[in-house]
């Protein structure tokens, strides 16, 4: 049982510690986040690996009131407990409990919200400028991890950080690489000296006496020259150009040798950056042996660290999506796949295996994935990039401006479209209808099972010169025969009607219209009549055809698990206003409003979006048709 954790309720009750006490301290947190996270999954192993940063930034810093930024939020689990959550993180990324990300309005310690990366230094910077501006005295903090450091945003956050000389400080928590156990010593030496309080102090007293003298510009330049390569053998040159003053490496793992690091840089004006490096598992053996896995490993034995697997006959669509892959990349060489770091995620690590020439992981870096498969078009290859539907937003830029302007045949796959369960608001998949069906030349379709993917992915391919989006939701398909269909091209806009029906036509995309057949039917077997269903397939370009067929009715219901506002809804309404009689016009969609976390299933009833709740609609709209 924990004897340190259950005293801490607030930061101030871990700054009343001894020193001497973190290590245990740690252990405890450590111990407690593994038994949480065994019964109830989350994001595992950075977490583990950040444990002592937290507990020094928070041992060291006078929070709230200081300002610590996290990146993503997948390393912040100590962060929670040791802010007086720690009973409530057994109820973290469950419906009515804690995020499982940093979250403002949860919590004064939640600096800023956080679920995809690259956004601290930012944020941060903006902290730091603010309390420039009002004449605070708190100091602001960044967390970033050396992943999220890929992202554009977070090398113009350092840019600017650097160049505006504001007091900021960012620790680089690097757990992709170990400690040079050969230059330990001279690393600690030279830390210790660059972050000596008195050192800094006398060269502050040496550089006013010396004044704007030319010995000032010949010490200066010296220095710098030295200085430069130690940098370069330590890995801080980049940072030192771009204006930050370096101080590292430092064992992250170690919570004494932080806290001492912070207590000594955190007075020291300007922009800082403070390189840790943690093991990414830290303190549990299976999480440190495999850390892709135990990234997000699910339920899982804490004692034998045995993983308690969902067994199940029907395949995930991520799974389907990187198995066609392979088949398309066999039947043509010019297939190439692109993930920003998302290849185990989206299923393309089937694709890697079998085609690792033609697989491209470029890191965190959502825009540049898009323009890099917009040249490998433009070159005249056929790229399929994978993008989670959320973080396909950063690239909206690049979709238009790099792939649509130039009609180039770039396939975006968008994996977790629609509602993705316990990541809540910051990861659904929202808004990619909405974002994409403006942009002209664009075909966006959205299978409803397992071979409408297979069918849509080999369609891309033979669609010449225009971008081609294919969304598809997270989580297992519809048991449907995939590997046993062939291919079989689907022309752009074409959809398809499922049941015959009266008064009442269901169009729909996605995986929900199959919940619509199933209320359909049952609506027909109870009320011996039921509403027509057809599956749209793509929101743009939309079946007019279809559209005609079903201005006869008196009331059409779109259904999609999109936002309500600029998806299929917005389509048909737009189809039908100029006319001078046209149907009655309904919607199911994603509401307009953040849906909390919870399990999928419970995220698409409270939408509406399940049978039950279809049947309910069907009878209620054709009581009056």
């Amino acid at each position: 049982m924990p004897i340190l954790l259950d005293q801490i309720n607030s930061p101030e009750d871990l700054r009343r510690l001894p020193r001497k006490k973190l290590r245990q301290l740690c252990s405890e947190v450590r111990e407690y986040m593994i038994e949480c996270c065994a019964v109830n999954p989350g994001h595992l192993g950075a977490s583990l690996g950040a444990v002592e940063i937290i507990t020094a930034l928070h041992y060291v810093y006078n929070t709230p009131e200081d300002k610590i930024v996290f990146d993503v939020g997948h390393q912040a689990y100590a962060h929670k407990i040791l802010t007086g959550r720690r009973e409530a993180f057994r109820t973290n990324r469950q419906e009515g409990g804690i995020s499982g990300f940093p979250k403002m309005s949860e919590s004064p310690y939640d600096a800023f919200g956080a679920g995809h990366s690259s956004t601290s230094i930012s944020a941060a910077l903006g902290y730091a400028e603010a309390a420039r501006i009002s004449g605070a005295s708190y100091r602001s903090v960044a967390v970033i991890g050396d992943g999220a450091l890929t992202g554009g945003l977070a090398f113009e956050g350092l840019n600017n950080a650097g160049n505006s000389k504001s007091d900021i400080l960012v620790i680089l928590n690097d757990n992709n690489m170990s400690i040079d156990a050969a230059a330990g010593g001279l690393h600690n030496y030279l830390l210790h000296i660059s972050t000596s309080s008195a050192y800094n102090k006398m060269k502050k007293t040496v550089w006013e006496k010396l004044g704007d003298i030319p010995l000032r510009a010949w010490i200066q330049k010296t220095v710098r020259s030295s200085k430069t390569n130690i940098i370069r053998r330590s890995g801080g040159d980049l940072f030192e150009a771009m204006g930050f003053r370096y101080f590292g490496v430092v064992d992250g793992n170690d919570v004494e040798k932080m806290v001492e690091t912070l207590l000594r840089i955190k007075d020291l004006k300007g922009p800082r950056l403070l390189h840790v490096i943690t093991k990414k598992g830290k303190g549990y053996a299976p999480a440190e042996a495999d850390p892709t896995v135990w990234h997000a490993p699910g339920r899982f034995d804490p004692v034998s660290g045995a993983r308690i697997k969902t067994v199940s006959d029907v395949a995930r669509y991520q799974d389907v999506f990187g198995q066609v892959l392979v088949e398309l990349g066999k039947m043509d060489s010019r297939v190439v796949g692109i993930t920003p770091a998302m290849a185990s995620g989206c299923g393309m690590t089937a694709f890697q295996a079998a085609f690792p020439e033609r697989f491209f992981d470029v890191g965190i870096e959502e825009g540049h994935a898009v323009t890099f498969s917009a040249g490998l078009a433009a070159a005249g290859l056929k790229p399929f990039c994978n993008i989670y539907s959320s973080f396909s937003q950063r690239a909206y830029d690049n979709i238009i401006h790099d792939v649509a302007l130039q009609n180039l045949p770039v396939t975006l796959c968008l994996d977790r479209a629609g509602l993705v369960g316990e990541d809540g608001a910051t990861h659904h998949g929202c808004f990619d209808m909405a974002a994409y069906r403006s942009i002209p030349g664009v075909t966006v379709a959205a299978p409803r099972d397992e071979v409408q993917l297979k069918h849509l992915m080999y369609s891309a391919t033979k669609v010449p010169g225009s971008p081609y989006i294919i969304r598809y939701p997270r989580g297992y398909g519809e048991g449907a025969p995939w590997k046993d269909t062939p291919f079989e091209e689907i022309p752009s806009g074409r959809g398809e009607k499922l049941l015959d029906g009266k008064g009442l036509a269901v169009l729909g995309v996605g995986p929900v219209v199959n919940r619509a057949v199933e209320a359909a039917r049952r609506h027909k077997l109870d009320y011996w009549v039921g509403p027509a269903v057809y599956d749209m397939r793509f929101v743009k370009p939309i079946d007019k055809a279809i559209l005609e067929e079903v201005a006869a009715y008196k009331v059409i219901l779109t259904v999609e698990e999109g936002a309500a506002k600029g998806g299929l809804y917005s389509e048909v309404c737009e189809y039908f206003a100029g006319r001078d009689t046209r149907p009655i016009i309904k919607s199911v969609a994603i509401p307009d409003r953040f849906i909390p976390q919870a399990d999928r299933a419970r995220q698409l009833e409270l939408c509406s979006m399940d049978t039950e709740s279809l049947f309910d609609i069907f009878r209620a709209l054709m009581k009056n048709v």
